[in-house]
């Protein structure tokens, strides 16, 4: 399967980067279902995925690979997936705002992948979705490693959603950050 790079960890693993195909949807089903159960700092706390829900999804993920208004990356350690990130245009007045997510599996958390993958992420977003201008995330306040990343990145903060994310049964602040590309 084509990737578009290879990186060794702090760790010494050797990580593929690529984006998804139809055959991956089994193991990107087990991969969200494994995150939410951590119940980290994603919008997904709990939720489990079907194969049906998450076949649809990866082929309107695919679609709009297609179509340049979404890069997907997956990384996988020994044909394993262990983490994810994504930029997607908004619609109609938003068409050239970007949303931004990454996931890590959290026996890979802090070895390098993740950055990685953002950095990865970004750059395809540029060169494969011409109407992209910004890119916006929300970082929930209670996880500073990851707003410290996206600054290291040039995302700035642009506002505060008091309380605006429930995480593990307490309100906790979302934070708006966003970077411009273009």
């Amino acid at each position: 399967m084509e990737y578009i790079a290879k990186f060794i960890a702090k760790s010494g693993e050797e990580i593929i980067f690529r984006y998804p195909t139809i055959k991956d949807v089994e193991q990107l089903k087990n991969y969200i279902n494994q995150i939410s159960l951590e119940k980290t700092f994603i919008l997904y706390q709990g939720e489990q995925q079907t194969l049906e829900s998450e076949t649809k999804w990866l082929n309107e993920k695919l679609d709009k690979i297609l179509k340049q208004e979404c890069v997907y990356l997956c990384a996988f350690y020994n044909n394993q997936l262990i983490g994810s990130a994504e930029i997607t245009l908004k619609d109609k007045v938003k068409s050239h705002l970007g949303s931004f997510g990454i996931t890590v599996d959290k026996k890979f958390r802090g070895i390098g992948i993740g950055q990685k993958l953002m950095e990865l992420v970004l750059s395809e977003s540029i060169k494969n979705i011409p109407s992209l201008k910004i890119i916006e995330l929300e970082v929930f306040s209670n996880n500073p490693l990851a707003k410290k990343m996206y600054e290291k990145f040039g995302f700035k903060e642009f506002g505060c959603l008091p309380q605006g994310i429930l995480h593990q049964g307490k309100y906790v602040d979302a934070i708006l950050m966003y970077k411009k590309v273009k």
